[in-house]
């Protein structure tokens, strides 16, 4: 994981929920390909063709409410987004998409002080949120030392793997 991540904003507005994210109509998908050619398709059909590899998502409050399925936090995570952040998620949402090492973070207020298109960084440690110029924009959440170590394995899974192996020996 890297600690600093620098990508375009791309902005949704509050309560976007799961089938948003990803609608039920694709939940027969399993390549990842095909899973990330329909990422957000309930906002729009043509969405996930305008993300670039390490965009940054920023959203308003409620981000990924809805139903508990695991198929939104893989699509966003497919799709190549380097970071989603909001105001404030779903908390199913929430630990599903960090357990498959998708970064998360909590910024109150965010959606206020980036615009589309902008060029921003986001610290991951410490919260910092920086313009392309090096003004600081916001401060956001930090993550647990827990989140962050799930974050550093690439999700929870290869985490737990790396755990076992060491007892192991």
């Amino acid at each position: 994981m890297q600690d600093k991540l620098t990508g375009t904003v791309m902005k949704l507005g509050k309560n976007i929920d799961t089938d948003q994210i990803y609608p039920g109509r694709f939940l027969e998908l399993t390549d990842a390909e095909d899973i990330r050619r329909h990422v957000l398709a309930g906002v729009s059909e043509d969405y996930a063709g305008k993300i670039r590899k390490g965009d940054i998502l920023v959203a308003g409050t409620n981000f990924g409410c809805g139903s508990s399925r695991e198929h939104a936090a893989t699509a966003l995570r497919f799709s190549g987004f380097a970071a989603i952040i909001a105001e404030s998620f779903a908390r199913i949402f929430y630990r599903n998409a960090i357990n498959l090492g998708l970064p998360l973070i909590i910024c109150p207020g965010i959606s206020g002080k980036v615009q589309e298109g902008e060029v921003i960084t986001v610290e991951i440690r410490t919260g910092k949120i920086t313009a392309a110029d090096g003004r600081e924009i916001a401060r956001a959440e930090p993550l647990s030392d827990y989140m962050l170590n799930i974050l550093e394995h690439g999700g929870i899974k290869p985490l737990l793997a790396a755990e076992m192996e060491q007892k192991a020996h």
